[in-house]
């Protein structure tokens, strides 16, 4: 979901730099929150093994051009299963940075904006996990409902962002909301494949309790809050 180059230009981008400074206050928020439960060893531990994967998302899976925006298959919420919010959060906004530096310096001006894109739906699906599967039920116990939720809600929230990024830099001219419905039609698409992605992944965790239940995962994925 990388927001084009132009979409939002000029003076109005500096409204990125103050929702992407929000973006990471809740970031420091979630990873505050796994240091207390589990420490810092762990957190630095999810949050290298999210940054190396969110790069990989970026570099290595497809990603094409729609409309205003790239489709990208950013399992958001696969991450957050596996690793908790903390470290997903992490893994997505160093993930983007390090993507940027290295491989797409055109990317970097609309950093903000793209780091606001992925952490505020994070922080939304992190909040919602919290209301939807019980307490006392392990993340490798998820309902297909459960996922299936999580996944609309994140990519929902990502393509909330980005239309709203489009319409503040270009207004609601036809062509322009014509460009936001087609990247929405286009990245919703993700939904029909996210959540049997999330599935997949905690089934196989499951299977390998031995070497899933270490300080390199969330220790939600097996067991009780």
């Amino acid at each position: 979901m990388h927001i084009e180059p132009g979409v939002v230009d000029g003076a109005k981008i500096i409204l990125s730099y103050a929702t992407a400074a929000g973006a990471l206050v809740l970031t420091g928020g979630m990873a505050r929150q796994t240091v207390r439960r589990d420490g810092a060893v762990p957190l630095a531990l999810r949050s290298l093994a999210t940054t190396a994967l969110v790069f990989c998302f970026f570099e290595v899976l497809p990603h094409h051009p729609v409309g205003v925006s790239e489709v990208h298959l950013i399992l958001g919420s696969t991450l957050l299963l596996l690793f908790g919010a903390g470290p997903a959060a992490i893994g997505l906004a160093l993930g983007l940075l390090i993507q940027g530096l290295f491989f797409a310096p055109f990317d970097l001006p609309q950093y903000g904006m793209n780091v606001t894109t992925l952490l505020v739906p994070l922080w939304a699906i992190h909040r919602l996990a919290a209301r939807i599967v019980p307490a006392g039920t392990a993340y490798v116990d998820l309902r297909y409902r459960q996922a299936l939720a999580l996944s609309v809600a994140y990519q929902g929230g990502i393509v909330g962002w980005v239309a709203f990024w489009a319409l503040y830099g270009h207004g609601f001219g036809a062509e322009n909301l014509a460009s936001v419905g087609a990247f929405g039609a286009a990245y919703m698409s993700v939904v029909l494949v996210e959540p049997l992605i999330d599935l997949a992944v905690l089934a196989a965790a499951k299977a390998a309790a031995g070497a899933t239940r270490g300080p390199l995962f969330t220790p939600r994925l097996h067991l009780k809050a």
